[in-house]
């Protein structure tokens, strides 16, 4: 469905549009495009730094008004009425900042992109209440506690090491969720897998839930959809290393379709299946591959828009140690025959 475009000129705000950590007072006035509006469709015009969600939260409490008055989010707005928003950021969780060091690979006043370490839990969970990277974060950025899920707008397991945006501010957040929605972002990942590869390919199956095993996510006929590209990067005796990009991000997505085509990646606990080892390998390989411990997976390359200054942006974190020195015996193996 088609909507107006407002005239940047028709919306005269006022305030401090990021203000994170204490309240901000926005005005502005309904521009004749918005005439008999519902007031939640014309916040969302008005001030689209901020998601439907939060404005109808706002409005919900009280912290807006029309002309001085308390309208509810179905109330119809007429033209020239000065609406008042007292945009009020509120503690997120109860989590607790922990003094976690943090490998920064950029940051600015809207985003912070962190290259993270294989071992590393994102979230607090209830098998890892601390410890995790939001955790780290709320003690980098302590603003971040009044952002949905301190600014985390996507994940990387547990085991997966790599590139990882943070959005600083409820604006951010907003657009990075809206380019994650609209499969806006460019992921990169290099895995090793299982098995030698021919040529690259594409998979296109859907991902929900494991019917029986429940913590395990499978290729299942109603799932979500979900788009994997590979291309062989290199290839071994019995392994190859491959680029994977990424156009949706379910959950384990890149580890449950390499598992589904035969070649699952190498030190995965929950999708590698029975531990193989090729023929004639050399005895470093066989201790190489029996003592890496992690899925073989780095997030290699993000790119994505800037929130604010919409320019195209993109940052590229090396393999970590333990990844390199497996592609440096598989290459050794591979010499060897």
């Amino acid at each position: 469905m088609m909507t107006d475009i407002i005239p940047e000129h028709e919306i005269r705000a006022t305030g401090d549009k990021q203000g994170q950590t204490e309240d901000s007072r926005l005005v502005a006035e309904i521009p004749e495009s918005l005439d008999g509006s519902r007031l939640d469709q014309a916040l969302a015009r008005l001030f689209s730094q901020y998601s439907r969600s939060r404005l109808q939260q706002w409005i919900r409490a009280g912290h807006v008004q029309v002309d001085g008055k308390i309208l509810r989010a179905k109330d119809k707005v007429a033209v020239g009425q000065q609406v008042m928003l007292q945009a009020q950021t509120e503690v997120e969780g109860q989590w607790q900042a922990e003094a976690i060091e943090l490998s920064i690979v950029y940051a600015d006043d809207s985003l912070i992109v962190i290259n993270k370490p294989a071992g590393m839990v994102v979230h607090p969970a209830a098998g890892n209440p601390s410890g995790t990277l939001l955790n780290a974060l709320l003690n980098y950025a302590p603003e971040l506690e009044s952002i949905p899920r301190a600014g985390i707008v996507h994940r990387l397991d547990k085991d997966t090491s790599g590139v990882l945006v943070v959005a600083r501010t409820l604006e951010a957040h907003k657009s990075l969720v809206e380019q994650l929605q609209a499969r806006a972002f460019e992921r990169e990942y290099i895995a090793v897998i299982n098995g030698v590869l021919t040529a690259g390919g594409t998979v296109d199956a859907p991902i929900g839930r494991h019917p029986q095993q429940r913590v395990k996510m499978a290729v299942v006929e109603h799932g979500k959809p979900a788009v994997t590209h590979y291309r062989v990067e290199q290839r071994f005796r019995g392994h190859s290393s491959v680029k994977v990009n990424l156009e949706t991000g379910r959950t384990h997505q890149i580890r449950v379709h390499m598992a589904h085509i035969h070649h699952p990646l190498i030190g995965d606990p929950v999708y590698g299946g029975r531990f193989k080892l090729p023929a004639g390998c050399s005895d470093e390989l066989i201790a190489e591959l029996k003592n890496f411990r992690r899925q073989a997976l780095h997030a290699r390359y993000l790119g994505l828009e800037h929130p604010m200054t919409h320019e195209t942006m993109g940052w590229r974190v090396e393999l970590p140690r333990d990844m390199q020195h497996l592609l440096t015996v598989l290459e050794q193996d591979a010499a060897s025959e």
